[in-house]
């Protein structure tokens, strides 16, 4: 199944300065838990370790822009980012990265969400997708394993927070914008 959907919603056409890969996390929360985290585009913090604030630009609609805080002690400060996707039905999430003082130039990503059993009771699995700009003095496996530490991190707290959360009866999701 996990190759099925990454051939249906994680399709990225990298050029020769590019680099893309995919990460996969096995979650013991519901979809539906899972997924009131994953969509709120307005406060990834809830999940993301190194955001410390997020301030998006009118309402949150496709198109929507965010500010994004990164917490210091990363090379960063800052990040603009655009929502590229959005659908609650088939649980994708699309971003683009805007600009920023990262290295992370024309960035995007694709998560999505599906349910699945483990060890019999309801879960998620997550797959993020990426494709990035591989920046001067890099390779493409330096930057990719830069993306996927980054990543990887995301969605270890994510399955943290989700399955805490379950743990606690909390199965109704976030409130929706």
């Amino acid at each position: 199944m996990e190759a099925q959907y990454v051939r249906r919603h994680h399709k990225h056409d990298p050029n020769d300065n590019q680099c893309t890969s995919f990460i996969f996390k096995h979650i013991k929360a519901p979809i539906n838990l899972v997924w009131s985290l994953v969509r709120r585009f307005d406060q990834p913090q809830k999940y993301k370790p190194f955001i410390s604030r997020c301030i998006v630009q009118g309402d949150l609609n496709i198109g929507s822009v965010r500010e994004v805080n990164v917490k210091s002690g990363l090379p960063a400060t800052r990040s603009t980012e655009r929502l590229e996707q959005l659908d609650d039905q088939e649980h994708i999430l699309g971003i683009r990265i805007l600009g920023g003082d990262h290295r992370l130039k024309n960035y995007s990503s694709i998560i999505t969400v599906h349910p699945e059993m483990i060890d019999g009771r309801p879960g998620t699995l997550v797959i993020e997708s990426f494709v990035v700009d591989v920046p001067e003095g890099n390779t493409k496996d330096e930057t990719c394993y830069f993306v996927k530490a980054l990543i990887n991190c995301n969605l270890k707290s994510l399955a943290e927070v989700s399955e805490r959360m379950g743990m606690q009866n909390r199965t109704e999701p976030f409130n929706r914008v």
